[in-house]
């Protein structure tokens, strides 16, 4: 017969839906081959396959009257094409086909399982394949009483999963309808068959001949699947559990809501919200234009829906706009003594800092407002920047709000970001006054100095319109997009350094020196304010633990000669950290620190008492430092004769080298007015050196300490014992006016020297020192070198 009407037949055969089946079963069989899972005996499913290569396969076995066909599974990635002879398993299952049908290139027919199957021979090697086969019987050697009770077992096994996973009822009702006492091996396969067990498994199980060895796979295949569903459904449950909660939670809120709608008793959530922003706004003087941006974004929030994105952003701003304090200001009290009262409660020493101060306080008192004041407070660290700021907040009982700008390279970190970015928020300035609640607050600005710049703008000027009293009247924030009045606001700033703070910016502050504390000044403070506080954060008694005053002088020289305190914190708190351990061990004992066991504490000092070089070429100056004052000494000698040289060391900068090489040429050229040989340089390799090498130094002011040096070594001889000097030296011989006066003469005492020599352009500033500062310290005013010069060389 030709192919076309092989198809013909098919296709007639198959229109009418059934394809009628005798029921001998024939040694020989075409083959189809599948891919998932394989046909298990127990089975009645559909089966589709590809019309091309085996739509023949399907007509020849249409015009038998058996109408079976032996399936065999390969794998999933084997293509139809491949020659099936050493490809397919060892087992396969005989079907017959009940109904078949076919459409757009595919076949698909209902098979019945009727027996396992093997290859005994190929009798074609290319489709449609013909093989004959050798129909696999069930060992009739077992015993019917341990067949009975693996039967049994899968039965109940059976029965325990249709109750977790009811998909399976169909099946189980199918084999039920056909199953027959007599012959359980269908049992076996159908609990395999229907688990969710890999192709493998199932494999396994068709490849099993031997019906007891069958059923007990098949048993543990069931087991395994009752374990999955049993957790399946554990999970469902919880699952559901959980989603019921919320959902009767969900609808009991809903029904609340209309209930209390109903009532009269509550809003919805948008209405509440509106209600709240208007109720906010409503004591407030605010301005019209304010006002009319209010109104606009509450007309916009009560038609937007709340699900939508644009409704949260306008809530947002809205919120922030409604909590601006707008108009809102708190009445000031200033009272002068109890300023001074509270300055003096919290900060020992200061007292010039105190007295600029309270002058600051007395301007506001005397037109009755403090407005439109920048006060830049520099220092050293840990000298009490900081808590001054916050002390003049509380002498005028009004909000602090303390933020540091160390660090920021983002202006919108001042001015706001625009409410086109996502996450926008106000900037710093906003959130100032929605915390204090108040347009006229303290602000505080710390560590201004360490302001950065980066492509997101430059924070020091927009710090500009902010702190301006002359702009910030009009301070616009970005996100608000509104005109803010901060000229009521009082600004204060700290820094250490003056040098990296952009001089527009500085030029709208008001500078106030913070120059650092002398030993008795840090003493106080550490018995007033640093001791107590340790103790009641560690829970101490007083009466448990004490330190006499003698321990803290030696841990002020020894371990904390800083300018500020906060270092000689750092040392009290050790030693409370180390006494509440012998506390803790030796129960009710009471511990007195001294001066011989801060070794026990601290361990070894870091400071030694500072060493006053003296000798030929050896001159004591004093310098500034970003943390406070410090002595100099400064070294020269001649190396050799052989020829004129001069060399410097001591990590100096350019300045500082600088005015080495003017003192050397000043000196050099002016040696026979100075009563030295003239030509003493001439042949002379100088070295000058400045000691703590690894410690890099620069500025101007070290000039006559190293000409003083210099004449030393070309009169040969020492100047005099106990004097320190600072001043810059010009080419002509003259002294010009330095800064941090003050520091150097804390530094000067610290090291004991009481005669200081300083420029005669200083004298104003030695006479604004505090006297506890100049209490026995011999000051010397010198406009020329020659000044200098006799007042160390006597006999000149």
């Amino acid at each position: 017969m030709s192919n076309e009407q092989e198809n013909s037949t098919f296709e007639e055969n198959a229109k009418t839906g059934l394809i009628l089946a005798g029921q001998e079963r024939p040694a020989q069989l075409h083959i189809i081959p599948i891919q998932g899972r394989p046909f298990l005996p127990a089975q009645i499913l559909p089966v589709q396959i590809q019309a091309n290569p085996w739509g023949k396969t399907i007509e020849r076995v249409a015009r038998t009257t058996h109408k079976m066909v032996a399936l065999f599974r390969i794998a999933d990635d084997i293509s139809d094409a491949i020659p099936l002879k050493g490809i397919v398993p060892k087992t396969g299952c005989a079907v017959r086909i009940l109904q078949a049908s076919s459409g757009e290139g595919e076949i698909q027919f209902v098979a019945e399982g009727v027996q396992r199957v093997e290859i005994v021979s190929w009798l074609t090697d290319k489709p449609p394949y013909l093989v004959e086969v050798k129909y696999m019987e069930n060992d009739k050697e077992e015993s019917d009483t341990e067949l009975k009770a693996y039967a049994m077992a899968l039965i109940g096994a059976l029965k325990e999963l249709l109750p977790i996973n009811p998909l399976y009822s169909e099946e189980l009702k199918q084999y039920m309808n056909r199953f027959s006492p007599n012959d359980p091996s269908p049992l076996a396969d159908l609990a395999a068959a229907i688990t969710s067990a890999s192709p493998e498994e199932l494999q396994e199980v068709l490849d099993t001949s031997g019906l007891i060895p069958r059923m007990k796979k098949s048993l543990a295949i069931l087991k395994k699947e009752i374990e999955v569903a049993k957790l399946q459904t554990k999970i469902r449950e919880e699952v559901n559990k959980t989603i019921s909660e919320r959902q009767r939670e969900f609808f009991l809120h809903e029904q609340l809501k209309v209930i209390q709608k109903e009532l009269g008793m509550e809003k919805d959530d948008k209405t509440a919200e509106v209600d709240s922003f208007q109720a906010r706004m409503k004591d407030k003087k605010v301005p019209e234009i304010v006002q009319g941006r209010f109104n606009e974004e509450l007309k916009k929030l009560r038609i937007l829906e709340t699900g939508s994105p644009e409704y949260a952003v306008t809530r947002n701003y809205l919120d922030w706009i409604s909590q601006v304090p707008w108009g809102v200001e708190k009445q000031q009290s200033i009272d002068l003594k109890r300023a001074r009262k509270i300055l003096d409660k919290d900060h020992d020493g200061l007292d010039d800092v105190k007295d600029r101060i309270i002058e600051f306080l007395a301007v506001g008192a005397y037109k009755k407002a403090i407005s439109g004041a920048i006060m830049l407070l520099v220092g050293p660290p840990g000298v009490g920047k900081t808590s001054i700021g916050r002390s003049i907040a509380n002498s005028l009982d009004l909000p602090f709000f303390r933020f540091s700008v160390g660090g920021m390279r983002d202006e919108a970190e001042i001015k706001g970001h625009r409410r086109t970015y996502i996450g926008a928020m106000p900037g710093k300035i906003v959130q100032a006054l929605k915390e204090c609640q108040v347009m006229n607050p303290v602000i505080m600005l710390d560590e201004i100095d360490k302001l950065g710049i980066s492509h997101q703008g430059d924070p020091a000027s927009a710090l500009l319109e902010t702190l301006d009293p002359e702009q910030n009247i009009n301070f616009l924030d970005h996100y608000l997009d509104l005109r803010l009045d901060l000229s009521k606001c009082l600004f204060i700033c700290t820094a250490n350094t003056l040098d990296s703070i952009p001089a527009p910016l500085l030029d709208r502050m008001d500078t106030i020196r913070l120059s650092g504390y002398l030993a008795d000044e840090k003493m106080a403070i550490a018995c007033h304010h640093l001791w107590p506080r340790q103790l009641e954060r560690a829970g101490v008694p007083k009466d448990k633990l004490k330190i006499t005053d003698g321990a803290i002088r030696t841990i002020i020289e020894g371990y904390a000669r800083e300018a500020g305190v906060r270092n000689l914190e750092k040392q009290l708190a050790k030693i409370v950290r180390k006494s509440v351990v012998e506390l803790l061990n030796e129960g009710d004992k009471n511990i007195s620190v001294k001066a011989s066991s801060l070794e026990h504490y601290l361990g070894s000092p870091q400071f030694r008492k500072e060493k006053n070089l003296s000798g030929v070429g050896i001159v004591t100056g004093l310098a500034w430092t970003s943390l406070g004052g410090a002595t100099l000494p400064i070294e020269a000698s001649v190396i050799h004769q052989q020829g004129r040289s001069f060399k410097l060391t001591g990590q100096l900068g350019d300045v500082m080298k600088e005015s080495a090489e003017l003192a050397y040429s000043f000196v050099s050229s002016h040696l026979h007015e100075l009563n030295a040989r003239a030509e003493f340089y001439d042949k002379a390799a100088v070295h000058l050196h400045v000691p703590e090498g690894a410690t890099p130094k620069d500025g101007p002011s070290a000039g006559v300490t190293m000409a003083s040096a210099l004449l030393s070594l070309a009169l040969n001889r020492a100047p005099l014992k106990g004097f320190a000097m600072t001043g810059e030296l010009t080419l002509t011989g003259h002294v010009l006016a330095i800064g941090g006066v003050r520091e150097k003469v804390i530094a000067a005492k610290r090291l004991g020297i009481h005669q200081i020599i300083v420029p005669e352009a200083n004298r104003g500033d030695v006479d604004e020192l505090p006297e506890y500062v100049k209490e026995g310290v011999n000051f010397h005013f010198a406009s020329h070198f020659r000044d200098i010069a006799k007042l160390l060389f006597p006999s000149l």
